[in-house]
């Protein structure tokens, strides 16, 4: 009776095992094909690459679709504004708009105008007609950093022009003379050495991070490498002060960890530098209302994912979202079309399904979607919270009645509330996965958001003697209507400014007409110099 029990036990073991094994071989080193292709290291344009790969290539240029048949739950590939949860495409093809994006940007460009982001094949082209950048004039507002994360030129510019490039001015890179905005889009050449096709980096910025952390790339493995691709653009950054480096570089801020916690400490050591030579809090910009120094987080995918339950596990961007795939019964290759798992049921079985094989594509979805709308709901709460902390620190700092005898303290105090609040929201609103990557993470974050928030608005209210607490009851759409609309052209209209109770507090750009559609200068003398 032992001798089968035990038998029994070692037969289940080396079960479980073998059945593991398919999500847990990455100790293994899998064949990697060698390729000689005779193009240039220095190669940019994605179609040469077309001929050598072309099934890789058909892939790739499927990243153009952008039609229904893209939408998931909560993302699609519509360039729709992600504030507006009223109108079409927003909600009809996805949710996870935020009504208050706006408010919460307001006086940075990203209250101009935020859409959901399309394939990668567009980036070049979506970037040249946002919002953020300054179309109304020859000066973009915004340095020559902002390609970084949208071609791989960028490493041919820096090194004509040195770290100098960073801060020189977007649009003189635009044109067509300089770059293809489809060819030169995030393409074959930002992954792989167009000589013998291994995965690499080209981003300057991940390349020095990394080398921080004493961290050479070169030496990673494969397994590791398809997820540093990714790392390149999916990460959270910031345009370095001068005071520290070279003006406006896009910088990793995991120097004390990757973690917000770690982040947001790291960025309250890295500002400008005052007469003494000490360095203060970095801010990409000051609220007008709040008058709160702020932080705009990015796209912090990779931070998230990698110690999450997949990073932890050995899994990488690339299984998910670039499985393999294998037509008409040839040999498997790699999809190039990024996207989410969860737009069809073939799509979940080439991705999820090769760990999770004993659970049905629509039982995956589920639990996908269950922590998702979750994460969702939380996310709207944290950002309604943000504004009225924004709100109280407005109501305060505008009080007329008997004050708290410590009251400038309360009030700085209220400040870094609202700035961690918001920074912590951020970091959830911005990732792209609604929670999915790391839902540890995700819901400690977005907690620590909704705490920060709350005790800006107590802060605010014990500096006013509780004077203000009427003027914060109910509703807070209510208290601040969300900014419906917003725009650069807006700002330029005073009568625009008087609108909104919020936009009230910015000062009108120039007037001008539009000098930029796309890549053509289309009003050379548009702005007198």
């Amino acid at each position: 009776m032992f001798n089968k029990s035990y038998c029994h036990v070692l037969l289940c073991l080396a079960f479980a095992i073998f059945a593991l094994s398919g999500c847990s071989d990455q100790t293994e080193k899998p064949l990697v094909p060698k390729y000689k292709t005779e193009l240039s290291e220095m190669e940019r344009d994605s179609i040469n690459f077309a001929k050598l790969f072309p099934k890789q290539y058909a892939s790739y240029q499927r990243n153009n679709e952008t039609g229904i048949e893209t939408k998931t739950r909560y993302k699609a590939s519509f360039a729709f504004q992600k504030h507006n949860e009223v109108d079409e495409p927003t909600k009809g093809y996805a949710q996870a708009a935020q009504p208050y994006l706006k408010n919460l940007w307001l006086g940075y460009p990203f209250s101009w105008e935020y859409n959901e982001a399309r394939g990668h094949t567009l980036a070049v082209h979506d970037i040249l007609e946002i919002d953020r950048i300054n179309r109304y004039d020859e000066a973009a507002g915004l340095p020559a950093t902002c390609w970084n994360c949208k071609t791989s030129k960028v490493v041919d510019w820096h090194k004509e022009y040195g770290d100098k490039f960073w801060a020189m001015n977007f649009n003189e890179f635009r044109t067509k003379d300089k770059i293809s905005a489809h060819e030169n889009s995030i393409g074959c050449d930002t992954c792989h050495n167009p000589v013998d096709m291994t995965l690499r980096i080209t981003s300057i910025p991940l390349n020095d991070a990394l080398l921080r952390q004493g961290i050479d790339w070169k030496k990673a493995s494969r397994n590791e490498m398809r997820a540093y691709v990714c790392a390149q653009c999916h990460v959270e950054y910031y345009f370095e002060e001068a005071d520290h480096g070279p003006n406006k570089a896009p910088r990793f801020p995991w120097d004390q960890g990757k973690n917000p916690e770690d982040m947001y400490e790291y960025y309250n050591t890295v500002g400008k530098k005052n007469a003494d030579g000490v360095a203060g809090q970095f801010a990409d910009w000051v609220h007008p209302v709040s008058k709160t120094p702020m932080l705009k987080a990015q796209h912090p995918e990779f931070e998230t994912w990698y110690d999450g339950p997949h990073g932890a596990a050995g899994v990488t961007c690339a299984d998910c979202h670039m499985p393999y795939v294998r037509e008409e019964g040839k040999k498997k290759y790699s999809s190039h079309q990024w996207k989410s798992p969860l737009r069809s049921n073939a799509d979940i079985v080439a991705s999820c399904g090769q760990c999770h094989a004993d659970k049905t594509a629509d039982y995956l979805r589920e639990r996908v979607h269950y922590t998702q709308d979750r994460a969702y709901a939380m996310l709207l709460e944290a950002q309604e919270l943000s504004v009225k902390a924004h709100e109280a620190v407005r109501l305060a700092s505008e009080y007329t009645g008997i004050k708290a005898d410590n009251f400038d303290e309360l009030m700085a105090q209220a400040r870094e509330a609202v700035r961690k609040g918001q920074f912590f929201w951020d970091m959830c609103s911005a990732e792209n996965s609604i929670g999915f990557h790391n839902p540890p993470k995700f819901f400690r974050t977005i907690d620590t958001s909704k705490t920060e928030s709350n005790k800006a608005a107590a802060l605010a209210m014990e500096a006013t003697n509780y004077g203000i607490g009427d003027n914060l009851k109910g509703n807070v759409r209510d208290i601040v209507p969300p900014l419906r609309e917003w725009s650069r052209a807006m700002q330029m209209n005073p009568a625009d400014i008087e609108k909104h109770p919020w936009t009230r507090y910015l000062k009108p750009l120039k007037q001008a007409p539009l000098m930029w559609e796309g890549q053509e200068k289309v009003a050379a003398q548009a702005v007198e110099k």
